[in-house]
């Protein structure tokens, strides 16, 4: 195996025990987080191939790297503020890129994968913070055309449609990973 090979076999190896947790909807959790941090360093080329070539504003996303990577560690002190981490850091992201963007761009549709993980991802005896996520998630969306009204940087119509198209992909998507994680059929 060549030295490549075996880092990358060894660097697969630490996520895995990284993201790791004998309760299932912490490593669950853990999961989604390093996958959408390991994700976010695309976001720019993603909507600078299929929106615009302006994406100085999607640096602003990476705010949330930090928090996304850290929800694993946290989540070994605390299950429950671990997991209500992922669906708050995913909610400031929705508002810090509707700020970005505007809310034309369609970023409201990641409310829905944030809402889904409060939702789903913690017990009956957790209630509390589910249903304080999804009310959080209800006022983000109830007020996301008030602070995503006058963005940082205005797109074309043209360019929404696109932001819209990529933003709707890649929260279907998202949603899709959690339907497949939650009903077994992906394991975490």
């Amino acid at each position: 195996m060549t030295r490549l090979g075996a880092f990358a076999r060894d660097l697969s190896r630490w996520i895995s025990a990284y993201a790791a947790n004998p309760d299932p909807r912490v490593a669950g959790c853990n999961t989604i987080a390093l996958l959408v941090a390991s994700n976010q360093p695309f976001y720019p080329l993603y909507v600078g191939f299929s929106v615009s070539r302006h994406v100085a504003p999607t640096l602003l996303t990476f705010l949330s790297t930090p928090f996304f990577l850290a929800i694993p560690a946290i989540s070994r002190r605390s299950s429950v503020f671990g997991r209500a981490l992922l669906p708050l850091t995913g909610l400031a992201n929705v508002v810090v890129s509707a700020k970005a963007f505007g809310a034309a761009s369609g970023v409201a549709m990641f409310i829905v994968p944030c809402a889904l993980i409060a939702a789903a991802y913690f017990r009956p005896s957790e209630r509390a913070f589910a249903f304080a996520l999804l009310a959080l998630a209800l006022a983000i969306y109830l007020g996301i055309d008030s602070y995503g009204s006058v963005p940082i940087h205005t797109y074309s119509q043209a360019e929404y449609s696109a932001f819209v198209r990529l933003n709707a992909l890649s929260a279907s998507a998202l949603v899709a990973l959690l339907g497949l994680m939650l009903s077994g059929l992906v394991k975490d």
